[in-house]
């Protein structure tokens, strides 16, 4: 585990599927020269420092899809990758039960600097790589962002298992449903637990749907996916899914032209 400004690792750089996976909450590290922002081990270590399980998740979609994965380096309690610089929880100060005082009453120089140093280089390199994915495979590829959720937020208990979530184009999130609703094996929902409304999709917008590309955020509730043999069991599920809604997808297209 990194503890520097190192904002993004990428696995399986040169992987061949037409797909480009990203994990923006991977990884619970926080720069040492930020004095772990204040926090107990315990909130340093939650989900509201990283998505649980997520990244053992995205790695081993990776590997099944043959397809490159970006992902954080640093938590997003540092700065939230999948946020804009004037959304207050790009840098948030509370984070549902956990106060965050390293985050408390930062300057806009502060802010912007922290943008800078995360959101900017983690950015210009999935763009990057969804540009050499679409020159690899000679065609437009799908972007795929990876998160979890936990069962509980603010008291209330969350029924849905998995979520397949898009910003305005849902053709790609509707066939994944679609695809997990054959397989009949996970409570499933569009747009759950979260909507675009919620502001959560602003990597999907801003790397996939503004590009014309086909783009998907998958959410899974953490508990199915915390220890490493069931994230990968997730995974391999996961990767059957995407595989269908995708040639979904691409024969939909075919019949239309």
């Amino acid at each position: 585990m990194q503890a520097d400004w190192t904002a993004v690792t990428v696995t399986n750089p040169e992987g061949a599927a037409p797909v480009v996976l990203v994990c923006e909450h991977a990884s619970c590290d926080i720069p040492a020269d930020l004095d772990g922002l204040g926090l107990s081990e315990k909130a340093r270590t939650s989900h509201a420092a990283w998505d649980i399980g997520a990244a053992d998740m995205a790695i081993e979609m990776a590997r099944l899809l043959d397809a490159p994965l970006v992902a954080a380096g640093v938590s997003r309690l540092v700065y939230d990758l999948n946020r804009p610089l004037d959304s207050k929880s790009a840098i948030p100060e509370t984070s549902e039960i956990f106060d965050i005082p390293g985050n408390r009453g930062l300057s806009e120089v502060d802010r912007r600097d922290r943008f800078d140093r995360l959101h900017t280089p983690f950015h210009v390199q999935l763009a990057d790589t969804v540009a050499a994915q679409q020159a690899r495979v000679g065609g437009p590829v799908a972007l795929i962002t990876i998160h979890t959720f936990t069962p509980v937020f603010f008291g209330k208990q969350r029924a849905v298992e998995i979520g397949y979530l898009f910003h305005a184009n849902g053709g790609l999130a509707k066939a994944a449903l679609k695809a997990e609703g054959q397989a009949g094996r996970y409570k499933a929902a569009l747009n759950e637990p979260y909507a675009a409304t919620d502001g959560v999709t602003h990597t999907l917008r801003m790397q996939g749907e503004d590009h014309g590309l086909p783009s998907l955020m998958i959410e899974v509730r953490n508990d199915l996916v915390d220890t490493p043999e069931s994230a990968r069991a997730m995974a391999a599920h996961l990767v059957e899914v995407l595989v269908s809604a995708l040639k979904g997808v691409a024969d939909q297209q075919e019949a239309a032209e």
